[in-house]
């Protein structure tokens, strides 16, 4: 199913001229060499280019449409027109005996196999890079003036090309036609039915690799691949074992690759690589699923505006063309597992159902936030975020947490179990640190998976509640601040001390801060008599409420949430009223 999403999504973007056909890649190019009619190295050209990467500008190489390259793991295996210091010119940055010998072996490999392809051409340019093959030795690399002078960044690891003047090689016609005929007279023996496209076709021995995952290999993880006798079936040795096409082969890792150097497709969350597209590829849907992940401040009200036309059934436009939101899209998280890829979850419905997923979430999330929150929307890394230490070194939250979190968010089921836990257990750790972003998670948690019913009720203060769990999450807040009050330049408060026993077990914590508190009121009495009146108003109104003879003995993680949920609005409302001042 994945498979064959990303080949639809391919013949899409070749449509749109956005990847390369088969037997063509795009490749990152550092350099080119200028050669001359008889072979001779002219000069190099700098192919490199300046982007601004935050507030750095920074040199990336240019991206070039080459003959397709080759998957290399350790073994000598030469590309054609497009490949790095060892192969085209027989020199690396390491001048020990072993270097040298490997750097000769690729150029010998990469001699023979341009030798052999250019053979019949007659054209200027296949002529020159035939003579350059016939006559450069490496050994005497380094007596070449424009080698000597360039070697620093000749040898870097980038990819190296053969140019005349401002045309490439890879682009003279005479060359490309050759190449493509070569494709077509490829090896045809192994063919049997491809598993994504149900035709006849050539079937791929090994698949291609997939760049740009966070944590894999940085050249490249594939996503199907075997390697081991174990893994063999029926006598199938390596991809044979799972019958694809080299045209469903060459068509879904260019669509991934597309995806991954596309930095608006793929979103990082966690150890998770999030990748997305449309079914028809155009550029707006993925925009409006990526608003809607990763909400940015200042588009706050404009997603608020989107979420509202879903819901109410309403055209939505985006740069005057109307969204398709009956259409299929699809979500990949991919995650790094050594030599290979991992997926996490793969997720397709209409874009519109995802898009009311994420209205909903969000209203769940909805919580009173404090005066210098300037976000509406908490996204899904954020949320992440509020389970992890952020003193820690490592600010990654549990393995495979976020891919569970995106799937729940974007089908409309269940958070994850682990991150209300987390989130719990990340406030324990903090002695009672009850941020907006935790309680907003707690509040959609609750609601989402012990299907409290009266959850959106919650999204501020609620005075007409009953509930014993967060009437008490009330009452601990009001004696922190009567504490506060009453010890203005108290460096440690109750909060400190007693927050998570009296969350988890308050019969044992909230006599004791009862007697504390009596001393606390006389003390306010003596200095602050007016406060003394409102505190006790506040005691009476939250006590009122509680129906019971004496505290629970302990709190359900159900409860828990509620008497953190509690305790956050009750300080909010204090703040609001200070504000109101």
């Amino acid at each position: 199913m994945i498979l064959q999403a990303l080949v639809s999504y391919y013949e899409k973007l070749a449509e749109q001229d956005k990847v390369s056909c088969p037997g063509w890649c795009s490749a990152k190019v550092s350099y080119g060499i200028q050669l001359s009619c008889d072979g001779e190295i002219k000069g190099i050209t700098w192919l490199k280019q300046a982007v601004q990467r935050g507030k750095k500008t920074v040199e990336v190489p240019s991206s070039m449409k080459v003959p397709e390259m080759l998957t290399r793991s350790s073994g000598v295996a030469a590309n054609f027109l497009c490949d790095n210091s060892k192969y085209l010119l027989g020199i690396d940055r390491e001048t020990d005996e072993k270097s040298k010998k490997r750097a000769r072996e690729c150029f010998e490999a990469a001699r023979e196999k341009h030798l052999t392809l250019l053979k019949d051409t007659k054209g200027k340019m296949a002529t020159a890079v035939r003579n350059f093959f016939l006559k450069w030795d490496p050994e005497r690399a380094f007596e070449n003036p424009v080698i000597k002078e360039n070697m620093e960044e000749l040898t870097e690891g980038g990819n190296l090309i053969f140019r005349m003047g401002i045309e490439n090689a890879q682009d003279d016609p005479e060359i490309k036609e050759c190449w493509e005929s070569i494709l077509e007279d490829s090896d045809l023996t192994m063919r049997k039915v491809c598993l994504v496209t149900g035709k006849n076709d050539e079937i791929a021995r090994i698949h291609r690799t997939i760049k740009g995952v966070p944590g894999a290999q940085s050249s490249g993880a594939a996503l199907v691949s075997f390697n081991a006798p174990s893994f063999e079936s029926y006598g199938k040795e390596q991809s044979y074992n799972a019958p694809v096409g080299t045209y469903a082969e060459f068509a879904y890792t260019t669509a991934l690759n597309y995806l991954l150097s596309q930095r608006e497709y793929a979103i990082p969350i966690g150890d998770t690589m999030v990748m997305f597209w449309a079914e028809d590829g155009k550029q707006e849907s993925q925009d409006i699923f990526k608003m809607s992940v990763d909400p940015p401040k200042d588009n706050q009200e404009e997603l608020k505006d989107l979420f509202k036309k879903i819901k109410n059934h309403q055209f939505v436009y985006i740069d005057d063309a109307l969204l398709d939101i009956e259409q299929r899209f699809y979500i990949l998280g991919l995650a790094p597992n050594a030599a290979r890829l991992s997926v996490r979850f793969f997720y397709q419905d209409s874009l519109g159902n995802i898009l009311d997923n994420f209205s909903s979430h969000y209203q769940r999330m909805a919580l009173i936030a404090p005066a210098w929150e300037s976000r509406e929307f908490l996204g899904i890394w954020q949320m992440l975020n509020e389970t992890v230490n952020q003193k820690s070194k490592d600010k990654k939250p549990v393995p495979n947490m976020a891919a569970m979190v995106m799937k729940a968010v974007i089908s409309g089921s269940e958070y994850p179990a682990g991150l209300y836990s987390d989130v719990l257990m990340r406030i324990r750790a903090e002695q009672g640190n009850v941020t907006w972003g935790r309680t907003a998670i707690i509040k959609a948690f609750l609601i989402q998976n012990y299907k409290w019913k009266e959850g959106e009720n919650y999204m501020a203060l609620n005075e007409e509640s009953k509930d014993t769990a967060y009437l008490l999450g009330r009452l601990f807040f009001v004696l922190e601040a009567v504490q506060l009050e009453a010890n203005p330049l108290i460096k440690s408060t109750i909060r400190d001390r007693y927050f998570n026993t009296a969350c988890s077990a308050p019969a044992s914590v909230f006599p004791i801060l009862f007697k504390l508190k009596n001393s606390h009121m006389k003390k306010i009495e003596r200095e602050k008599g007016s406060a003394k009146i409102y505190y006790e108003q506040l005691f009476t109104n939250i006590l009122s409420k509680i129906d019971l003879e004496e505290y629970p003995l302990r709190l359900s993680l159900e409860e828990q949430g509620k008497f953190i949920l509690g305790y956050y609005h009750q300080r909010q409302k204090k703040y609001e009223k200070r504000e109101e001042k």
